[in-house]
């Protein structure tokens, strides 16, 4: 460690100046902040030089420049932890696909019942719309890993609950109450979602790209997730998608609250109010709620018009190919760097998945093939993904400080209630009239959430 200046030259006194000899031979310790006076004084002094830099030998060699990332993604994840807690929320975000596909199995298998299926897991729908605020509402107070371990943990026993009432041939009403229990399943994507808008908080464009990854990650586990439970309960036994989903969703939170560098802070006594009563929230969340509407119908109407085609098999990849547009355009528009004012970037994103939404009624309609409508349901997911990635976005905006989980969880509690509702009109209209039909259930779903965000934003205007 080479020494100050102070150090290797000793300044004389003022009242005795004496000349300092000249050295015997060249000093080869070369110091970057010192210069030697006439009179032998030293003093330090400030270079910038940014090109090159010495070494302890006196050769000198040019500095490499940092590597910048390749993509807004690498960014991303070059944060410390950041890799660890999206592992452990994808692992536990993928049983939210699983556990309701393994109920209805389980549940159908054993009572010889879809009625009784579907009964107890819109039960656990609307009991997760009840609970998941108010456990969100505590993850902000007390903090993620304080709270959603305890939660998992509770609601994990709802599903082994349920488990041993579908195998013991317990009564019905205690499949209710058991899946009932599995409301307290945090939101982990909200969470997640939460955590990225921590890290960078004064970077909106890279909470932009954290969004969009999330919403692909959130398309990606609706694609694998039933595919993966229906595939463990016919290979190996009915009970094996609702163990494995359970092991996964604990395992991953486990992992995910480990990552306490990355957690943001609770807020122990927030100062604002819901964000149900938040400025430009309550349509925001209607529109949510139609915006949920066009999911529920198009899966329900979809397997209607399979089966009616001799393709029920075939349903499940059609939908997944919805997902997969869906989910590459989201990854897409995270490199993107957004333009213009949010709310004008989701009125034109709800008025794509309008226009793309007619797709599928029009391959129904005019050829009535299975391939061909498929093909429609890929162009029509692409609209999806930034539609979400804006609204979310929105909602991040309006929720107040202090109470980000509970209002993304609003949310998806909006969007849960919005494919219940789908599920249900797309189930009549498909009855009523026809599968093909039934793909207008989609397009005036989407039309309702376009028609709430001009609304909203033409009061906005005028105010």
């Amino acid at each position: 460690m080479p020494r100050q200046p102070s150090e290797q030259v000793r300044t004389p006194p003022p009242a005795v100046a004496r000349e300092t000899p000249a050295p015997s031979g060249p000093d080869l310790r070369p110091h970057p902040s010192r210069t030697t006076r006439t009179d032998g004084t030293a003093h330090p002094t400030r270079t910038k030089d940014t090109s090159c830099t010495t070494s302890t030998t006196g050769t000198a060699h040019t500095t490499r420049p940092a590597r910048t990332p390749l993509t807004p993604y690498h960014r991303l994840f070059a944060v410390p932890g950041a890799r660890a807690f999206t592992l452990g929320n994808l692992l536990a975000r993928l049983p939210s696909g699983m556990f309701s596909v393994s109920a209805v199995i389980m549940i159908a298998g054993s009572r010889g019942s879809y009625a009784l299926a579907g009964a107890v897991t819109a039960t656990g729908l609307a009991a997760t719309a009840l609970v998941a605020p108010w456990t969100a509402r505590l993850v902000d107070r007390h903090g993620q890993a304080r709270i959603a371990v305890p939660a998992t943990a509770v609601a994990l026993l709802g599903s082994l609950a349920l488990l041993l009432c579908v195998r013991l041939g317990a009564p019905d009403w205690t499949l209710f109450a058991a899946y009932a229990a599995t409301a307290t399943t945090p939101n982990t994507g909200g969470m997640s979602r939460a955590r990225w808008a921590h890290l960078f908080r004064d970077d909106p464009d890279a909470v932009h790209t954290a969004n969009s990854f999330e919403q692909a990650a959130d398309e990606l586990c609706f694609m694998l997730g039933p595919v993966c439970a229906a595939f463990l309960c016919t290979a190996l036994f009915p009970e094996a998608g609702t163990l494995v989903a359970g092991v996964l969703l604990m395992t991953g939170v486990l992992v995910f609250a480990a990552q306490r560098s990355t957690e943001p802070p609770p807020q122990r006594h927030p100062r604002s109010a819901s964000p149900v009563l938040a400025p430009g929230m309550p349509p925001l969340l209607l529109g949510f709620l139609a915006t949920g509407a066009v999911f529920g119908s198009m899966e329900v109407v979809t397997i209607a018009f399979a089966d009616a085609h001799g393709h029920r098999g075939a349903a499940g990849a059609v939908l997944a190919l919805q997902a997969a547009g869906s989910c590459a355009a989201g990854l897409l528009y995270g490199t993107l760097k957004p333009a213009g004012p949010a709310e004008r970037r989701h009125r034109l994103g709800l008025a794509a998945m309008t226009l793309t939404m007619s797709l599928p009624l029009l391959a129904a309609s005019l050829t009535g093939s299975l391939a061909v409508l498929a093909g429609a349901l890929l162009l029509a997911g692409t609209a999806t993904a930034p539609t979400m990635v804006t609204g979310m976005a929105l909602v991040q905006r309006r929720t107040p400080e202090g109470r980000l989980n509970e209002g993304m969880t609003l949310a998806v509690t909006g969007l849960l209630g919005g494919i219940a509702c789908g599920s249900a009109l797309g189930g009549w209209v498909v009855e009523r009239f026809s599968s093909t039909a039934g793909y207008a259930v989609p397009i005036t779903a989407a039309a309702t959430a376009l028609l709430l965000s001009l609304l909203i934003s033409g009061r906005f205007q005028r105010s």
